[in-house]
């Protein structure tokens, strides 16, 4: 067997502080002007936010417990646990759209006065913060799907109060009302677009699908092409968590060279070409027959 340990995450405890403080405040704001405008959009993104809240901290709980070292029980560590709260964080804000949704229908046929002037400051005010607090992500989520729902989420944030701010001024301009429900529905759609693809991911990785981004045809094809190795069988890829990839397999090999240097250089290959650092690796025997009890199609 060979294994790589080498799944420490950067220190983003810093930058899950700054972000959860930012938003808490601002999440408080926005409510209050809200209701003191009296604007759908406002504090539909205010719950919005608020769920955006819970999921950084869910995701910054789920960072920190990913660096925990491994026990007897939990034998791979708790970087799972990253997995988990990329689904349910993409589950939470769902449920947030579908109220959100619901209450801008009925805005429809009760229509009432929105405040413009206050609602362009306040979501002006969310443009910044939800920018800045996705600056703190925009380098990890490039390869931890966990850190990519927290920077999608505040990327949406941002976006959908450059809109706000827009809805405000028009309802100023034209008098409108109906602008503001329409804003608050644009916001469900464009939240759920940007979070589609974190739920599908996030549930297929808790399902141990293959990662996204690796290719099992390659990767069979790779260890085939490998001196001594005549066939494989039994290959499974999953991910640990949002940052680390696994891979085991049984290798059937013409000889019985099989040093520790063999199996380095199937590792170092299988880590630098398809980002896969903790694999485990069978060797049997061409010569006689093979009697393991995986060796057969579905295993193949």
């Amino acid at each position: 067997m060979s294994h790589n340990h080498s799944h420490e995450p950067n220190n983003y405890n810093l930058s899950f502080a700054l972000g959860v403080s930012l938003n808490i405040i601002f999440v408080i704001v926005e409510a209050s002007y809200g209701i003191l405008a009296d604007s759908l959009a406002l504090i539909a993104d205010a719950w919005h936010n608020l769920s955006d809240v819970i999921s950084l901290l869910l995701a910054w709980g789920a960072h920190y417990l990913s660096s925990r070292p491994a026990t007897h029980k939990r034998t791979y560590g708790f970087g799972r646990v990253t997995i988990l709260s990329s689904l349910f964080s993409a589950l939470l804000l769902l449920f947030a759209l579908g109220g959100i949704f619901t209450e801008a229908i009925q805005r429809f046929f009760e229509p009432k006065a929105v405040d413009g002037l206050i609602v362009m400051i306040v979501a002006a005010i969310g443009v910044v913060i939800n920018t800045a607090t996705a600056l703190l992500f925009v380098a990890g989520q490039k390869h931890d799907l966990n850190l990519r729902g927290a920077y999608l989420h505040m990327a949406a944030d941002a976006g959908v109060s450059f809109g706000v701010v827009v809805a405000g001024g028009a309802i100023m301009v034209t008098g409108w009302l109906w602008l503001d429900p329409i804003i608050s529905i644009v916001i469900v759609l464009v939240v759920l677009m940007g979070t589609w693809s974190l739920l599908k991911e996030s549930l297929n990785l808790s399902l141990d699908a293959v990662p996204k981004g690796i290719d099992l045809i390659h990767i069979r094809e790779y260890l085939q092409s490998l001196d001594r190795v005549k066939q494989i069988h039994d290959l499974h890829v999953w991910a640990l968590s949002t940052r680390q990839n696994a891979l085991s397999v049984h290798l059937i090999c013409s000889d019985d060279k099989t040093d520790n240097t063999f199996l380095a250089e199937i590792q170092e290959g299988l880590q630098h070409k398809f980002n896969i650092d903790h694999t485990t690796i069978q060797i049997e025997h061409e010569e006689g027959e093979n009697l393991c009890r995986l060796n057969h199609s579905q295993c193949r």
